[in-house]
């Protein structure tokens, strides 16, 4: 069969508010944003559902859905990221944080890299003052004011440069972020990879706060409170990347597999808490031990917070990244302590 993938673009462009029309239908906005992200595969999707977003979006089946259809992912070097979300090279990134958890830092040490390696970073600056902000604009080669701004910049260099651009969710809500992908679309213009950020925090309450996305990250209070950065939630976030054509089939074992881990060491750590180590049953031991290596290992030091935690930058190659996660699911670390394990590039 055909690799089956949803038409994001053409839902973007035609059901711009979709949480709200998808309740209007009876659809769960978190099951029409898992099938946006790929999380949930088309060829498992209900037919209603299917048939649901086509008349929403005014198209035929065909139109919606795209077969053969790839998305590459583009190599962060930032463990939790290429790992459980990796970043859909083109596509629109969600990053859903209340203001505090760190996703200010974390967009600040994508776009170093970015203007590194040679791509055009570009900001759509919101009003007003946000803590953190003032980073992200170092690090930024192109600031602008305007939507009509930032499309001239993008039509003026697209045929030369890869470009990075981000904006505040206050422009997806006008519905303007939506406006400015259609005109890059109509004139084939993709080499752009988008960032939405919410700056108030809003969108941790909302089941679908950025309409249809390639990849969301979402971010977690208690890894933020604990200083666990980047305090990227591994269960909750996802991208379209992730279905099997998409990677190499050793990296979506690794994930899977890290996510069950982390999804049961999670549970158990809610009991230790609370009644301490000898709550959890002596066959559980291992897997809680080896969780809290992993949740350990996936945090990271940047190069743009090297002057708060004095600690050097680091990038880790994926394929370095996924032999580290493969050797502490396996118990190769079982001798390491938690500490050796934090604020680490690779274990080697």
């Amino acid at each position: 069969m055909d690799h089956l993938k949803l038409n994001v673009s053409l839902l973007r462009q035609r059901v711009p508010n979709l949480t709200s029309a998808a309740k209007s239908v009876g659809l769960r906005p978190a099951t029409v944003s898992n099938l946006c992200t790929g999380k949930i595969p088309v060829g498992r999707a209900e037919v209603r559902t299917i048939a649901a977003l086509a008349s929403l979006a005014k198209c035929s089946l065909d139109e919606l859905i795209l077969r053969g259809e790839r998305v590459d992912m583009i190599e962060t070097g930032i463990k939790p990221l290429d790992l459980f979300a990796p970043l859909a090279k083109g596509g629109t990134v969600g990053l859903v944080a209340r203001p505090g958890m760190g996703q200010l830092v974390l967009l600040s040490e994508l776009f170093h890299h970015f203007k590194q390696e040679g791509y055009l970073t570009i900001i759509l600056k919101p009003e007003g003052e946000y803590p953190g902000l003032q980073e992200l604009l170092d690090d930024t080669e192109r600031i602008v004011y305007s939507i009509e701004e930032a499309y001239s910049i993008v039509a003026d260099t697209s045929a030369s440069r890869e470009i990075v651009f981000a904006a505040d969710r206050e422009h997806v809500l006008t519905g303007k972020i939506y406006d400015l992908q259609e005109r890059f679309q109509e004139e084939g213009i993709t080499q752009i990879t988008t960032f939405l950020v919410d700056l108030k925090g809003a969108v941790v309450d909302e089941d679908l706060p950025y309409g249809p996305l390639e990849t969301l990250w979402y971010f977690d209070a208690d890894l933020a409170a604990r200083q666990m950065f980047p305090a990227v939630n591994p269960l909750y976030s996802t991208s379209s990347v992730l279905e099997g054509v998409h990677l190499e089939q050793n990296h979506l074992s690794i994930q899977q597999r890290a996510q069950k881990l982390l999804r049961r060491y999670r549970e158990l750590r809610s009991l230790v808490q609370v009644r301490g180590m000898q709550a959890i049953p002596a066959s559980e031991t291992e897997v809680y031990e080896r969780g809290e290596r992993l949740e350990a290992y996936l945090t990271q030091p940047f190069f743009v917070a090297e002057a708060y935690t004095g600690l050097p930058g680091e990038r880790v190659p994926l394929q370095d990244m996924l032999q580290d996660v493969q050797a502490i699911l396996n118990g190769s670390m079982d001798h390491r302590t938690v500490r050796d394990l934090t604020w680490i590039g690779t274990i080697k």
